[in-house]
């Protein structure tokens, strides 16, 4: 079926889950999800797709949960740690590359019973990854064109994360005009709004490919780290 929007009834269930971390609540609402919440889900990046691979043709867009809709169960790494069961919102995620791993660039969307988080980026530099990209920041063609496309990404509104290192790399001074660029651990335009109107039509495929497409320049940029 194509895309029609995500019904009060989507954002009624994130709602509820959100207040009810429970194992045998959500068991018991399992249909409810289903229908109400992944299906539109699926229809989603089904249609989202096509319009991805537009920008990126390796853009992975996997309709089903583990694809690219996380599923809403937390993986327990440490059995005994107090962490909620469950994410009380809908995550998509397009990448570029064979692998699901947050250390491809890709496309994000959160979506809360509250909020629409939309972004653009890669999570986390491995440490191969990290030591390329520091090379690229500092190389003046590769490096401008990373400090232009940031700067643009931030006067059009978008907020650009992933600063993680208090100091510059070693022999790197601190006043180099990238400087803060090379502090980062990872590299993500995002974008987080009350919902829009459209969420709840067919426009909200448009809506959330316009503000992708005008971050691919940073995704594009990143892909090149990979190659």
């Amino acid at each position: 079926m194509p895309f029609s929007g995500f019904s009060q009834r989507t954002l009624a269930f994130l709602d509820e889950l959100s207040r009810n971390d429970d194992r045998a609540w959500f068991e018991a609402h399992a249909e409810e999800c289903e229908t109400d919440v992944v299906g539109p889900a699926k229809e989603l990046v089904a249609a989202l797709g096509p319009r991805l691979r537009e920008l990126d043709p390796k853009i992975q867009a996997i309709p089903r949960v583990r694809g690219s809709i996380k599923a809403f169960e937390r993986r327990q790494r440490f059995p005994n740690a107090r962490m909620p069961l469950y994410k009380p919102y809908l995550d998509l995620w397009f990448w570029a590359g064979q692998r699901r791993a947050w250390d491809n660039s890709g496309f994000f969307l959160r979506l809360t019973p509250t909020r629409l988080i939309l972004a653009a980026g890669m999570v986390e530099f491995q440490k191969e990854t990290l030591g390329r990209y520091r090379e690229h920041v500092l190389d003046e063609e590769r490096g401008t064109a990373l400090a232009a496309i940031v700067g643009d990404l931030r006067a059009n509104g978008y907020v650009v994360v992933g600063e993680s290192y208090k100091r510059t790399p070693r022999g790197v001074p601190a006043d180099h005009p990238r400087a803060a660029l090379t502090k980062h651990g990872g590299l993500i335009a995002t974008l987080d709004r009350e919902h829009p109107q459209e969420l709840t039509t067919p426009a909200f495929v448009d809506h959330a490919f316009g503000h992708f497409s005008r971050m691919a320049g940073l995704h594009a940029w990143l892909v090149e780290l990979r190659r």
